[in-house]
């Protein structure tokens, strides 16, 4: 089980999840105006099985989507990273980069700025040919980030 690997920007740390990430986590999920391009609001219960599932991952590979803090206030402020796609999608053999933060830290360059570590990561440490990115038809927001 390889050491999970922290990624930092200028602004942010990419890191392993903490039992303190999950009660932000699940007020980002349960947050309409956050959750507006998803199929549903999330449970506490919910939240904590996606933010497990992800820790584990990262437990396994030392990488995937990586809890993201702000340097300045110490917060958890969302996640970025990479994970392999789902095995539903015609591209699941990809590694995909994906991202959500909480809705007060958008509009300040964060999403991209992870989004950037994330990609020099994927392609100069794990020698990854190709990453891809994917949502909803009408989250122009997430478009602008990809």
């Amino acid at each position: 089980m390889p050491n999970p690997i922290e990624l930092h920007t200028q602004r942010l740390l990419l890191r392993q999840w903490r039992a303190s990430d999950l009660k932000p986590f699940a007020q980002m999920n349960a947050c309409a105006k956050m959750m507006k391009y998803f199929p549903q609001l999330l449970t506490q219960d919910e939240s904590n099985a996606i933010a497990n599932k992800l820790a584990a991952f990262i437990d396994d590979k030392g990488w995937g989507f990586w809890a993201v803090e702000e340097k300045q206030s110490n917060q958890f402020i969302g996640f970025t990273g990479l994970k392999q796609a789902p095995e539903c999608l015609p591209f699941s053999s990809a590694v995909e980069i994906g991202w959500r933060f909480d809705s007060q830290y958008w509009h300040k360059g964060y999403a991209t700025e992870a989004a950037k570590k994330s990609l020099e990561f994927a392609f100069n440490e794990l020698k990854l040919k190709e990453v891809v990115s994917f949502t909803a038809k009408r989250n122009k927001p997430s478009e602008k980030v990809m």
